[in-house]
C-alpha cells in the first residue's frame, strides 16, 4: 500500500501529520495497524532528541511476528528515552481504579516513571526540561470517563508551556462507532470528564487530541505542537478488539463495549460486576428484588475492595448482550425501579459520570427513555457537527 505524508495547518502552532489512507484499507480484508506499528517509517523524528514516553501495558507494536512493548521497541532501536509518564492503573496496568500510584523506576529497562496519577496528574517543568519530543500511547476505548483522555489533556498542556512536540501514536477506538448519551455540563467538570463532549463520542485518541487543540480547550487557549501518527486500515466502523486490556476491570471486548451504559452504574449503590471474572458485564445488588442471576463479589485482580464485598448479590447477567449501538439507559432504570430504598439508590459524583444534573431527577421522575433522549438531541447534534472538522477517519 502506498502511503504519504503531507501536514495539514489548523493552527499556527498546531501541526497534524497524516497518512494519507487510500478507502481500499477500509473494507476490512486488511489487518488494521495502530500508528505505533508505523513508528520505524518516522525514525527520522527521534533522530538525536531527548524522548518522554506516555504509556502503559497495552503501548504494544508488532514490527514483524513479535510483539513488543513500545518503550522496549524504541530501546531496541536506539532511540534516547529519559523517561515514563505512567497514567492511572500504572505503567504496567495493575493498579486498581482510582488507586494513586508513586513515581518508581521500571525494573525491566531501569527508566524512571513519573506518575501521572495521583498528587501529580501534569508533568511539571523540572520533568519536561531535558526532553525535546513527548510520545502519547495509550489505548483508550472511546468514553469520556475514562481518565486517559484527562491525561493526554494535562500532557498537551504541558507541552505547550514548555515548547515540546508530542507525538500521538493514533490506536483504534472500539467504541467508535457511535456518538451518544448527555454532554457534559461545565459545573460537572472533573478528572473523569473535562470536556464538553457526550459519553461517547466516536472518535480515536488522534482525533480527540485535534479537537482538545482545535477548540482552545488548554489553559490560556494555548495549542500544542501536535504529530499525530494514524491507523493504518481503518474506519469508525472497523470492529477493533483490543489485544491487551486496557485497564483492570476491562477484561475483554464484552466488558468495553457495556462500560459506557453500565458505568453510569457505578456512583449508585449497585455493583457492576467489580470482583468478579465479569467486571462491566453485569449488575445486580443484595436488595435486587428480580433475583434471576446471582454473584458474590471478592478481592481480585483490579480490585482489592470490591463494592458488596462477600455478600450475595442478585444481578442481570449481560454477558451475552448484544453490543450496544447506544448508551443503553434500560439497566440503570431497572435497577433503581427493582430497589426498595430509592431514597439511597444514587451516590455522590453521579453528576460527574452522566456529565448532567438532569439525568439523576429524570430517572426519580420516572420519565420515559424517549423522553430522557430528547433532553440530550439539541447539545448532541452540536458536539456531532464540531466533531466532524477533528476526524481522520472515514
Amino acid at each position: 500500500m502506498k502511503k504519504s505524508i503531507y501536514p495539514l495547518q489548523i493552527k499556527s502552532t498546531f501541526l497534524f501529520w497524516l497518512l494519507l489512507l487510500p478507502l481500499s484499507g477500509c473494507s476490512g480484508q486488511q489487518k488494521v495497524l495502530p500508528g505505533a506499528n508505523s513508528l520505524e517509517a518516522h525514525l527520522d523524528l527521534f533522530k538525536n532528541k531527548s524522548i518522554g514516553v506516555v504509556a502503559h501495558q497495552a503501548s504494544l507494536v508488532t514490527p514483524d511476528e513479535d510483539t513488543l512493548h513500545l518503550v522496549d521497541f524504541m530501546l531496541k532501536k536506539e532511540l534516547h528515552l529519559k523517561r515514563v509518564f505512567a497514567p492511572e492503573h500504572g505503567f504496567r496496568g495493575t493498579a486498581d481504579a482510582g488507586e494513586k500510584i508513586d513515581d518508581q523506576k521500571d525494573p525491566k529497562t531501569q527508566l524512571p516513571i513519573v506518575s501521572l496519577y495521583g498528587n501529580n496528574r501534569k508533568p511539571t517543568q523540572e520533568q519536561l526540561q531535558d526532553l525535546d519530543l513527548m510520545v502519547f500511547d495509550l489505548q483508550d476505548v472511546g468514553v469520556r470517563f475514562y481518565t486517559y483522555l484527562s491525561t493526554l489533556h494535562y500532557v498537551m498542556e504541558a507541552c505547550a508551556e514548555n515548547n515540546i512536540p508530542l507525538l500521538v501514536l493514533d490506536r483504534p477506538n472500539p467504541n467508535a462507532h457511535y456518538v451518544d448519551g448527555p454532554v457534559l455540563e461545565k459545573e460537572f467538570s472533573s478528572f473523569v470528564g473535562m470536556h464538553p463532549v457526550p459519553i461517547v463520542y466516536g472518535m480515536t485518541i488522534g482525533e480527540y487530541a485535534q479537537m482538545i487543540n482545535g477548540e482552545g480547550w488548554l489553559s490560556g487557549a494555548i495549542a500544542c505542537d501536535l504529530i499525530v501518527i494514524p491507523i493504518s486500515n481503518y474506519t469508525h466502523q472497523t470492529a477493533y478488539e483490543v489485544p491487551v486490556r486496557p485497564s483492570p476491570n476491562l477484561p475483554n471486548a464484552q466488558s468495553i463495549a457495556l462500560y459506557p451504559s453500565l458505568c453510569l452504574l457505578e456512583p449508585t449503590v449497585f455493583s457492576v460486576g467489580r470482583g468478579t471474572s465479569k467486571q462491566f458485564q453485569l449488575y445486580g445488588h443484595p436488595k435486587y428484588k428480580k433475583p434471576s442471576f446471582q454473584f458474590t463479589p471478592a478481592p481480585n485482580f483490579g480490585s482489592k475492595s470490591p463494592k458488596h464485598n462477600g455478600e450475595l448479590c442478585y444481578g442481570v447477567d449481560l454477558t451475552s448482550t448484544p453490543h450496544p449501538t447506544q448508551i443503553e439507559l434500560q439497566w440503570l432504570m431497572d435497577a433503581y425501579n427493582h430497589f426498595p430504598e430509592k431514597e439511597s439508590f444514587f451516590l455522590n459524583g453521579f453528576e460527574r459520570i452522566s456529565g448532567t444534573g438532569a439525568l439523576r431527577k429524570q430517572i426519580q421522575e420516572g420519565l420515559s427513555e424517549e423522553t430522557i433522549r430528547a433532553s440530550w438531541k439539541a447539545p448532541l447534534d452540536v458536539f456531532k457537527t464540531k466533531r466532524k472538522k477533528y476526524l481522520i477517519y472515514p
